[in-house]
């Protein structure tokens, strides 16, 4: 299962949160942004317990991560 999760940052601590949140297993790609949203990055977990766990417990844990947004795929 594949989710994009779109992250806000606080301000001054980007580079920091980006480090961790790369650091984290089962995220696979990370992008800096500009616009409404300063992150992107694809995560991706066997159920979406797993995937849950894995951004309300990792990356929503990371300091400097003030909010996100997560848009779960679908293999239509």
């Amino acid at each position: 299962m594949k989710a994009f999760v779109l992250c806000k940052l606080v301000a001054g601590k980007e580079q920091n949160a980006i480090q961790k949140i790369r650091a984290i297993h089962g995220v696979t790609e990370v992008f800096m942004t500009f616009g409404g949203w300063d992150a992107i990055l694809s995560a991706e977990a066997d159920t979406v317990d797993k995937l849950s766990g894995l951004i309300v417990s990792q990356i929503r844990a990371v300091d400097g991560v003030s909010g996100s947004e997560t848009l779960v795929t679908t293999s239509l």
